[in-house]
């Protein structure tokens, strides 16, 4: 049966079978967070809910999933990417999409370097990058200019996404969707002009009771080191942005390192250096706020879980310290 409007979270396995069999003209690739949530809503908006096939992304699955679409058979239709920057290589990956027949729009608030943009623009229709703004603003900007709904949404949406914190729903909305079970609920509820609801309600005040005792189980066995910048290594036992910043407030830290069982981590810093740092391991993001992964192997992933240390911290040390 044709599929038309369905999410697809990066572990699927039936995805190439899904885009084959799809109905919907419109295949949205984007990231998991606010952020994408919101950029899906705005496109569910412009192009209809059932015309939309939502692919969600974490940064390190991007690549992998963008090739898995680009093989299949575009048809004449778009393929959107949203919240997700710039990987090595990508622009091939994106030539063999449109030679299958995509027709590529890329919306970003990453950095770029001028080199990038200028290999990916030979590969699609539109590449937008705008660091100011979140990526559901450009998308709000792009594809619903005169619409005071998706303008709201963008506002409150970069309100979180940027750090700004002036827009008590944000941050509701933030946490609740650290629970992945809530994306299609909250994109929906953006959709219609709704950003609160009994469901979103509940969902916040569990996350509120829980989140404490975790940030501060992270507090307990974090490692502060670092001579430049005052840097934490702490492990994740859930919601790294909250913890960061628990942590910062805390510790009076510069650089916070928030790092899960498998060795990816979550980074954020006071000095724009974030994005920098996290392309060193494997990642990007923002100058205040990005992604790498230290790529435990099992030894070091008992080694974590046992003692909470890492050889890999002297080596972030030594490359923070450089910028």
């Amino acid at each position: 049966m044709p599929l038309a409007g369905k999410n697809v979270d990066n572990g699927d396995g039936g995805l190439a079978a899904a885009v084959k069999s799809r109905s919907a003209h419109v295949v949205h690739l984007t990231h998991n967070d606010l952020d994408a949530v919101g950029a899906d809503a705005i496109h569910r908006m412009k192009f209809g809910n059932g015309n939309v096939f939502t692919i969600w992304s974490s940064v390190g699955k991007f690549s992998a999933l963008f090739s898995l679409v680009a093989c299949c058979d575009g048809k004449g239709d778009l393929l959107s990417i949203s919240d997700l920057g710039y990987h090595k290589e990508v622009e091939i990956i994106a030539q063999s999409a449109r030679v299958h027949g995509w027709k590529i729009e890329w919306r970003d608030h990453h950095r770029w370097r001028e080199d990038e943009i200028k290999k990916v623009t030979q590969e699609v229709t539109i590449l937008r990058i705008d660091t100011s703004v979140c990526a559901c603003g450009i998308v709000a900007r792009d594809l619903a200019p005169d619409n005071p709904v998706a303008e709201e949404i963008a506002r409150v949406v970069c309100d979180y996404d940027l750090w700004k914190h002036a827009d008590p729903r944000s941050a509701v909305l933030g946490q609740v969707l650290q629970r992945k079970k809530n994306r299609e609920h909250v994109r929906d509820c953006l959709a219609a002009g709704i950003f609160s609801d009994d469901l979103i309600s509940r969902e916040y005040a569990e996350i509120k009771a829980e989140m404490e005792t975790m940030m501060q189980q992270s507090l307990k066995h974090a490692t502060i080191t670092g001579t430049r910048y005052r840097i934490a290594f702490a492990p994740l036992y859930g919601y790294p942005s909250e913890t960061a910043h628990f942590i910062r407030g805390e510790r009076k830290t510069d650089i916070e390192v928030i790092i899960s069982k498998d060795g990816k981590f979550s980074l954020r810093s006071v000095p724009p250096v974030s994005h920098l740092i996290a392309r060193e391991f494997g990642g990007g993001g923002h100058p205040n706020a990005a992604g790498g992964s230290f790529n435990f192997t099992i030894v070091e992933r008992f080694t974590w879980w046992l003692l909470k240390r890492s050889r890999h911290f002297a080596e972030f040390v030594r490359l923070a310290e450089l910028y």
